[in-house]
Parts: C-alpha cells; sequence; structure tokens
C-alpha cells in the first residue's frame, strides 16, 4: 500500500463542521433547524441520488413525497405508478428496488428502519454506502459514508496519485481516515464532506482558495489537486444495435410492451423492440409484416457501459400476450417513457 502524508483528521473534521454549518446546501430532504432527519426523507434522497445528480433528483423527490407522504403509501402503491414517476431518472433497478424496500419496511418493519448500517444492507437496493449514509445522517451512527465527493477530497488531502479504477480500494481505505475514531456529529460531517466535493473540492476547476482546509491538503501544498484523483484512460465503449417498432392499429392506438423485469428498464412501457446486440436483420417479434421506414430513422443512446443504435420499422402486429398493451396517442406524454423511448416516438409522430 502506498504511504500517505499525515494530516490532522480532528482538525480536519472540525473546519469542516463550521463551514457545514455557515455554507452547507439547503436541501430539501435535510433536516433544518432541531428538527430531526426523517428515515423516509433521506432513504428516499440517497436512492435517488445514486448516480444522478442533486438538481436532476430535487424536482423527482418533491413529486414522490407529494404522491407518497409516507413509506405506508409507497408501499401500497402500483409498481407501475412508482416507475411511471421514475421516468427519465434512469438505472430503473432503482426504482424496483424502491417500492420493495418500502413494502418490506411498511409491512414487516412496521415501518421502521433498521438502525445500524450493517442491518440496512440487508434491505434492497441499499447497498454499503447508502446503509452508511442513512445510519450516519439519520441514526448518528459513525459510519464512514465514502461516496465519489468523499473519495476526492480524500486523494487531495492526502495528494493520493493512485489511479481508478484499479486503485479505487486504497482510495476508500484512505478516505476511511476521515472518520475513524469520529463521533462528534457523524451525520453532518458526513453531509459536509459530500458538499465540500460538490460545492469547493469539484471534479474540475477546484475552489482551493474557499476551502476550509486548504491548510492541511497536501494536493494543494504541492501543486497536484486538480489533477487528483487520478484516472486510467477509458476505454471506448461497446455499440449495440437492435430495432424498435412502431405498431398502430385502426384507431390510431400506438403498441408498447411492458418491459420485463430483467431487462434493462425493467417495468416500464416502451416501444416493442429486439434484443440489442449485434446489427440483426430479421425482428425477434412475430409480426404480419416489417415496412422500413423511408430515410435514416435511427434512434443513438448512450448508457453507462454502452452505446445503442436502434433502427426504426413501422410493423403490423395483433398481440395476445398481456404485456403488450395499445395507447392512444393523446397519451403519450402521460405514459412516463424512459428517455430512449421518448427519442423514437419523437421520430415516429
Amino acid at each position: 500500500m502506498t504511504m500517505t502524508p499525515t494530516i490532522d483528521t480532528d482538525k480536519v473534521r472540525s473546519q469542516m463542521l463550521d463551514w457545514y454549518d455557515r455554507h452547507g446546501r439547503d436541501l430539501p430532504w435535510r433536516a433544518k433547524g432541531n428538527t430531526k432527519p426523517d428515515p423516509y426523507h433521506v432513504w428516499l434522497s440517497e436512492v435517488m441520488c445514486q448516480q444522478t445528480t442533486i438538481p436532476a433528483v430535487i424536482p423527482y423527490f418533491l413529486k414522490f413525497i407529494s404522491k407518497w407522504p409516507t413509506i405506508h403509501d409507497l408501499a401500497a402503491a402500483e409498481q407501475e405508478d412508482v416507475m411511471h414517476e421514475w421516468a427519465g431518472l434512469g438505472y430503473y433497478a432503482r426504482a424496483r428496488n424502491l417500492h420493495k424496500c418500502a413494502k418490506l419496511v411498511s409491512y414487516e418493519l412496521n415501518g421502521r428502519f433498521p438502525q445500524s448500517a450493517k442491518e440496512l444492507q440487508k434491505l434492497p437496493g441499499i447497498g454499503e454506502y447508502t446503509a452508511a449514509a442513512i445510519a450516519a445522517i439519520v441514526y448518528d451512527e459513525p459510519a464512514p459514508v465514502i461516496d465519489g465527493n468523499v473519495e476526492r477530497v480524500a486523494a487531495r488531502l492526502y495528494a493520493f496519485e493512485g489511479a481508478l479504477p484499479a486503485a479505487k480500494t486504497e482510495l476508500k481505505h484512505i478516505a476511511r481516515k476521515l472518520y475513524e475514531g469520529n463521533d462528534i456529529r457523524p451525520g453532518d460531517l458526513a453531509q459536509a464532506h459530500m458538499d465540500l466535493g460538490a460545492m469547493i473540492c469539484t471534479p474540475t476547476s477546484p475552489k482551493c482558495p474557499l476551502c476550509p482546509v486548504q491548510s492541511q491538503c497536501h494536493g494543494y501544498e504541492t501543486g497536484i489537486a486538480p489533477e487528483l484523483p487520478k484516472k486510467e484512460a477509458k476505454k471506448a465503449k461497446p455499440r449495440r444495435y437492435g430495432h424498435f417498432y412502431w405498431i398502430t392499429n385502426d384507431d390510431g392506438a400506438i403498441l408498447f410492451e411492458r418491459r420485463d423485469e430483467h431487462r434493462m428498464m425493467g417495468g416500464m412501457l416502451a416501444l416493442p423492440t429486439t434484443d440489442w446486440d449485434l446489427r440483426k436483420e430479421t425482428c425477434d417479434l412475430p409480426l404480419a409484416s416489417v415496412q422500413k421506414l423511408s430515410g435514416n430513422c435511427v434512434v443513438k443512446h448512450s448508457f453507462t457501459h454502452f452505446d445503442l443504435e436502434l433502427q426504426g420499422y413501422r410493423a403490423e402486429f395483433t398481440p395476445e400476450d398481456p404485456r403488450f398493451v395499445w395507447v392512444d396517442s393523446d397519451s403519450l406524454e402521460a405514459l412516463g417513457l424512459p428517455s430512449l423511448f421518448k427519442k423514437a416516438v419523437k421520430l415516429m409522430i
């Protein structure tokens, strides 16, 4: 393991908490004044914020708590409704696990979340980071809350030059030093780290002159802070191909399918598609006829691990499988389609 310089972690924590008290973000799920954090709000926000920016999450969070004010309300909701309201946030397995978790907490735990990170990790959709964040923020457990923001702060404080992702385990070990031995306001400390990384110690052009822990930062002292954490060169994303189908009936309604939960965007309504693999010349659906659209009707979309290209076809098909539903064209905007299929519909209208 790489030798890391020594910093005064007690001083760093004190400086960060002082800064947080003055400059911490006002977020709708954070407790204000002397009020205690709402476990439901903290859990919901942490799940939504996984791989999604806070500005994108805020309107979804407000919509969810308006429609489902308590975890019992969310548990009683139909999964289709939850998926519909989630549409646009992406990573749809989060929404399925959110609903599963709500039902488990509501029906089996009387609406009470476990109070330790270890027990929280046993719930659907709650991993190490989310469990630590909930335990620290809601229950004041001194759990190490380590996300990308905290890793970046730690890399710069300790001038850690290992390249990610290969050195991620080592960096997480170093980041834990910022929490070890601390039992002073663990929830606020976790949120101070989040805010420092989001507002000051940003991925590019960090605002070092405004940083409350600048005097302790070895990355700043050596002039390499903006370069950290280092990252290995990204590999080119693979490209997948497939077809999507635009199918209408005599009344002008459009055919959609409810995607199987084991597929990407599982549980969501979408235009029928083939599997996404190598370019295909035949379709996987038992269509009576397929007619390629004139012109270059192609939908392109980028996911985290691959790029997708779907060729559009007009087709005829009379479904018997209950996963297929006809939707009136006037109701398209209310469907809550994933972004990929919003693009496809826009091409076809």
